[in-house]
């Protein structure tokens, strides 16, 4: 059977960590990367120097998992709100024998906001992400993923759909 390697973007506080978490505890043998644990760093910043070292610590991961005969599945999340970004990282994978599944959540911008305002209530986020989230949300048009809608939908409807999209793809999906 072949690997899958979900890749699954979106807008900061729409929910891609969640996701991300859900479908690794529904799919069999699953391994998931979060991007953002690449960037936890104090001072956080944002350097032609930390950029590469982030995407370069995000590929050998990937790869790693890819390469480990333990897993089946990898969800990796992460904003991915540019083709490039998706593009540079499946160029620095190996996913011979790997299925790629290109997913960009997606919701309204209220939706976005009231997502965004209780992560700031909980002190989750700073205020400064708002404008950034919002200002990301349009240009997942752009991309060559598939769109999920996730306004108001519940965790286990969005995961679904997800492997719906593989299923599709791919074929059936063999779970544990």
């Amino acid at each position: 059977m072949a690997k899958t390697l979900y890749l699954i973007g979106g807008p900061m506080g729409v929910g891609k960590t969640t996701v991300g978490q859900a479908l690794k505890k529904q799919l069999a043998n699953c391994a998931f990367l979060d991007g953002d644990w690449c960037w936890d760093m104090d001072p956080f910043q944002v350097t032609p120097e930390t950029k590469e070292m982030v995407m370069e610590n995000i590929c050998d991961l990937l790869n790693r998992f890819i390469r480990c005969s333990v897993y089946d599945n990898i969800v990796f999340c992460w904003v991915m709100h540019e083709q490039m970004i998706i593009d540079e990282i499946l160029s620095k994978l190996d996913t011979t024998g790997c299925q790629i599944v290109k997913v960009s959540l997606v919701c309204t911008e209220d939706a976005l906001r009231e997502r965004i305002e209780k992560d700031i209530e909980k002190k989750l986020r700073k205020k400064d992400v708002m404008e950034r989230s919002l200002a990301y949300l349009p240009l997942y048009d752009a991309l060559d993923t598939v769109k999920i809608d996730v306004s108001g939908k519940a965790l286990g409807k969005i995961a679904e759909e997800i492997m719906h999209i593989k299923e599709s793809v791919y074929g059936k999906i063999y779970r544990n």
